[in-house]
């Protein structure tokens, strides 16, 4: 099963590869220049947690009369350190690293974190888009996104079509996605204690899969002369392996809340999302003001709203600010743990991802662009972010009470683009 896995992984991509090639070579034939949009986003966790580098291209080309190729390139490089979902203790405490050949500790009151994260990622997307009647569009694409450990591949189509003397835009789009989770030291046993290294790991197998297939629906509607507006709905379901295989939860003292052992985390096997996305564009003489929310529920009981604010002043016709604000909170899934207790009966599903948990964050930012006569353009974007969420719950434990089990998190964003024809 795990050699067909592989051959089918190999051959979406070398199918994908054929199919980029062949729009690429259309695209050559054409005579209009390719619009480049290109940017480096860093990201830098405070105290020596994650940091990202992402650069990230897309290329833009007309083939024919309104008929478009685009190409998208992403690469991913991430390190630092990640909580690994044990809660702080008053003790050392020693983990098995994922390959089960080494370990690593954390001190006393400290965040359990895992030095060894790693990850790089590089993802290439393909899409089509082509008009079928005077109103009437489509849009198809591909994309493989491929990490050391996941690989994924996807498919989607779109459908736009006009309305209203094309004052409105209705549309409809599908993607179906298969994920191939394939991580160090394989599939832990979920529920099972962590093994001291060096020592056979509880293990389940090498390979897992995930298979998600999305919906979205939308409408765009000019509302006056100055004043756009959008609402999307969107649908996804997932099932499959939907674990972090490399997520554990403490097992604590009913009575002291000392930690006693380290459980691999489980997850529901399927997720169902429902989403309503609303956004408004108002344009005051040369600027822009653009205001949206995010409603978001699941069936994991997740609850979460965002706000985002943009205001863009056009400083004169080559340079302009933008500052940004942007809310966002949410609720716990139904079977977030910050820790399981020793002796009780373990429960169908737990996690203590902290991205799991009940949090709110915020994020303010300024961007300044420039822009040449020749309309290619230049920005920078910097934006400062911050993370917090329930540090003492109600239910902590002995000497849980004392210990911080979710620290506030702050990161500083910054990115920079260039936009240009070439």
């Amino acid at each position: 099963m795990q050699l067909k896995q592989k051959g089918n992984i190999r051959q979406a991509l070398a199918m994908a590869t054929c199919s980029l090639l062949s729009v690429t070579a259309q695209a050559d034939t054409g005579g209009s220049p390719w619009e480049i949009d290109s940017a480096v986003l860093l990201y830098s966790e405070t105290d020596n947690r994650v940091s990202a580098i992402e650069p990230v291209v897309s290329a833009r080309k007309e083939l024919r009369d309104e008929e478009f190729l685009q190409l998208k390139v992403v690469l991913d490089a991430l390190t630092g350190a990640s909580p690994n979902g044990a809660t702080p203790s008053n003790q050392v405490q020693t983990f098995t690293r994922p390959s089960g050949n080494g370990s690593y500790q954390t001190q006393p009151g400290d965040t359990p974190l895992d030095d060894t994260f790693r990850d790089t990622r590089a993802a290439i997307s393909v899409g089509w888009e082509k008009p079928l009647t005077r109103l009437l569009r489509r849009t198809l694409g591909i994309g493989v996104s491929r990490e050391f450990d996941y690989t994924s591949l996807s498919l989607n189509g779109q459908l736009s079509r006009d309305l209203n003397n094309r004052n409105t835009t209705v549309m409809a789009g599908a993607s179906v996605a298969a994920d191939f989770i394939h991580p160090v030291g394989d599939i832990p046993v979920a529920f099972a204690s962590m093994a001291p290294a060096g020592t056979p790991q509880p293990r389940d197998g090498s390979v897992e899969n995930k298979n998600t297939i999305d919906l979205l629906f939308g409408v765009t509607q000019v509302l006056g002369h100055d004043t756009i507006g959008q609402l999307n709905y969107s649908f996804s379901h997932a099932s499959g392996y939907l674990t972090d295989p490399f997520k554990v939860l403490s097992v604590v003292d009913g009575a002291t809340g000392e930690t006693l052992d380290y459980l691999y985390e489980r997850r529901p096997d399927t997720r169902t999302k429902h989403s309503l996305y609303g956004e408004l564009k108002h344009f005051l003489g040369g600027d822009v003001v653009g205001v949206s929310y995010r409603f978001y529920s699941d069936d994991w009981g997740l609850v979460s709203h965002t706000v985002d604010l943009r205001y863009r002043w056009n400083i004169d016709t080559h340079n302009y600010l933008q500052p940004r604000f942007r809310w966002y909170t949410q609720s716990n899934t139904d079977f977030f743990r910050y820790f399981l207790v020793s002796g009780e009966s373990l429960p169908a599903n737990a996690s203590a991802d902290p991205r799991l948990a009940e949090y709110d964050t915020t994020t303010v930012g300024l961007k300044y662009g420039h822009r040449f006569s020749d309309n290619s353009e230049w920005n920078i974007r910097a934006e400062y972010y911050q993370q917090k969420g329930t540090d003492h719950p109600a239910n902590a434990i002995g000497i849980q009470k004392v210990l911080d089990l979710f620290p506030e998190t702050t990161a500083m964003i910054v990115q920079l683009g260039y936009t240009f024809r070439w």
